[in-house]
């Protein structure tokens, strides 16, 4: 099961970054996670194309714009509520 999801789009720069560190973080934990582009998905377009990149965590959004790796890590082995 995919745990994480990068909403972001080819030629952003942020989002460049931030597939770095979701890759990085997930990799380390061992857990899935998958990029969808907001050109690909019309709702998805609608609901974030201002907050590019966007991270979901279990269908939460943790983060947009600039991914922060101890954050991401935090929530990814800690939960949400943590």
């Amino acid at each position: 099961m995919t745990r994480v999801t990068l909403i972001g789009k080819p030629g952003c720069h942020l989002c460049d970054v931030a597939r770095v560190v979701v890759a990085d973080e997930c990799d380390a934990a061992g857990v899935a996670w998958e990029e969808r582009s907001i050109l690909d998905d019309a709702e998805l377009a609608e609901k974030y194309w201002e907050w590019i990149p966007v991270v979901l965590v279990d269908g939460v959004k943790v983060a947009h714009w600039r991914v922060d790796p101890q954050e991401l890590r935090r929530i990814i082995l800690g939960g949400l509520s943590t």
